[in-house]
């Protein structure tokens, strides 16, 4: 059990409030039940256990949302991409899987690599304060960004906006391109995405400790567990943190 310095700076309210992402499929989703799954579901059920508290899961389609949920002090972890925009307000640990994000075009489009679509005319559809939209917001200086409301509803605008790019994490966009047809991925990736657990950036002591919890995870071999039993594919285990 870790000490009360650390379960108080945790979860104030006695409870862990967990901010679930499932708009990204690599990281949770809900059972044909309604019940919450997923690495992250299952990192913030460990957490809980070991703290000794309740678990409150905090339902959130999109990672913008997340972090907007912040604001109101919604709760006390979160899943989310590292990005330094983010980092201002929020203390992360190391990354626990890294995943890719990808270009999707239509079957006929022109743009044959991730490196044409900078070009001006091009539109590239993202989610509202996804990873990929900070990402691409700073690395696109000639491309134009189309913001959906969520990272789930990028490819269905991208098609009926007749827009030139969607961008995404590779496992949603391969399998809009199987439930849509006539679009194909481009070849490679426009970014590496590290995938970290954070908390509120005032609350070090738990920033500290979760630090610690995520490498445990890594090492002992509970985050690929975690993505076996999901059936999550093309998301690999993070590095251990650098000391």
């Amino acid at each position: 059990m870790p000490p009360a310095s650390v379960v108080s700076d945790l979860a104030p309210s006695g409870r862990l409030r967990a901010a679930i992402n499932f708009g990204n499929p690599v990281l949770a989703s809900k059972s044909a039940s309604g019940e919450a799954q997923g690495v992250s579901v299952d990192l913030s059920r460990e957490l809980a256990r070991r703290l000794g508290i309740p678990l409150e899961i905090v339902p959130y389609t999109a990672a913008g949302l997340v972090v907007e949920g912040l604001k109101s002090n919604a709760w006390d972890i979160a899943f989310l991409a590292i990005d330094p925009a983010r980092a201002v307000d929020i203390g992360y640990t190391a990354p626990y899987v890294v995943i890719e994000g990808v270009y999707l075009v239509p079957r006929g489009s022109s743009i044959r690599s991730n490196a044409e679509v900078d070009r001006d005319g091009i539109r590239v559809a993202v989610g509202k304060g996804s990873a990929y939209d900070l990402f691409l917001s700073r690395e696109l200086k000639r491309a134009a960004i189309v913001r959906a409301p969520t990272s789930q509803a990028v490819t269905d605008l991208f098609v009926a906006e007749r827009l030139d790019v969607a961008a995404g994490v590779k496992q949603q966009m391969e399998a809009d391109a199987k439930r849509i047809g006539g679009l194909r991925l481009l070849e490679g990736r426009f970014m590496v995405i590290n995938q970290a657990m954070g908390v509120p950036r005032s609350r070090e002591t738990a920033a500290k400790y979760l630090r610690g919890f995520v490498e445990e995870m890594k090492s002992s071999g509970f985050v690929a567990g975690a993505l076996a039993r999901h059936g999550v594919d093309g998301a690999s285990i993070a590095p251990p943190a650098e000391r």
